[in-house]
């Protein structure tokens, strides 16, 4: 797909509104959400739009396969993975696939976890996937809200925003599941810290065509697809910003602006940036993305510096749900 037209855009903004429109308990329930709690949510139901697909439509990934990453010959040195390590195993999830699947439901370490990108934020998040000491396991609804994956758990069929890791429809609304720190890197970054590490590979290579990217020149454009919210002021809707939270508090800096310096300290959160790693939204094939660096965020701690969460998403994203917090530019 090439660069969208404003002419497409608005098209898909016209879409997106007459599915919010018919977005409807009723509605919903003759999609296949008859589990669903509808009288529970935190949310306006109309916000909650149609991305397309139906209810798996995106089939998330429930058995992953892993090969050691000396045995990783497909990947391009600087395309993206998001690299998880706990209780000393670690795994790469490489964007090319999960850009098709969006969801890897997965055990590390005896740590039941869900990997998660939603392309259209360019969020890449890992959860922990218990509640309340049950392991759940999460599946996309095919809906988007502010352009964002909302997800599933398949367990009591609440709707969760990606983004934030809120339940916002269903049994669970209010609740909020526990991240893991992780880091969106190059997989040649990962495989330098990890190389007993292990890569996910598809279960069946020709079931997509993986390491392509379906948005190319997204990431460019003028502005986002299927959102119709309020756009922030002074930045370009579709500049990378680094979310992070820090003293409790959620901060977004831009990532030129965290380029520009290589390091930047909010709170008691440390940033930094190096060059090295594909855009994942940016040329037809991944591999040939344009260079957009990689972020680390740490904290200080008794065993010196530790990874913690941290998001590098759109600055429209950040403003959509976060208005009152302003994004840091200089």
């Amino acid at each position: 797909m090439t660069r969208p037209s404003a002419a497409l855009l608005a098209a898909l903004l016209v879409i997106g509104g007459v599915a919010a429109a018919l977005a409807q308990p009723q509605q919903w329930r003759l999609q296949g959400w008859d589990k669903t709690d509808f009288s529970k949510t935190s949310v306006k139901l109309e916000e909650i739009i149609s991305g397309g697909p139906p209810k798996d439509g995106i089939p998330s990934i429930d058995r992953p396969k892993f090969v050691d990453v000396k045995d990783e010959t497909s990947l391009g040195l600087l395309e993206p993975v998001i690299g998880l390590a706990i209780g000393g195993e670690a795994r790469a999830y490489p964007l090319r696939i999960l850009t098709w699947h969006e969801i890897v439901n997965d055990t590390v370490a005896g740590t039941p976890v869900t990997v998660t990108y939603c392309p259209l934020c360019n969020s890449a998040i890992v959860f922990d996937r218990r509640i309340d000491g049950k392991v759940h396991d999460f599946g996309t609804t095919g809906k988007l809200r502010h352009s964002d994956l909302v997800m599933y758990d398949r367990q009591t069929e609440s709707w969760w925003q990606q983004f934030t890791g809120e339940a916002i429809v269903g049994a669970y609304t209010g609740r909020t599941l526990k991240t893991v720190p992780s880091r969106l890197e190059s997989f040649e970054r990962f495989r330098k810290r990890h190389p007993q590490g292990k890569v996910l590979v598809p279960n069946t290579p020709g079931l997509r065509p993986y390491g392509r990217n379906p948005y190319a020149g997204y990431d460019t454009s003028r502005a986002p697809f299927l959102y119709s919210g309020e756009m922030p002021e002074g930045i370009n809707p579709m500049a990378r910003v680094v979310v992070v939270e820090a003293e409790g508090k959620q901060h977004a800096v831009t990532l030129k602006l965290l380029r520009d310096k290589g390091t930047l300290t909010l709170g008691d959160v440390v940033l930094s940036w190096e060059a090295g790693q594909n855009s994942a939204l940016d040329a037809r094939e991944i591999r040939s993305g344009r260079d957009v660096g990689n972020v680390v965020a740490q904290r200080k701690s008794a065993d010196g510096m530790v990874d913690v969460k941290y998001d590098v998403t759109f600055a429209f994203v950040f403003h959509a749900f976060y208005p009152k917090e302003p994004i840091r530019k200089g």
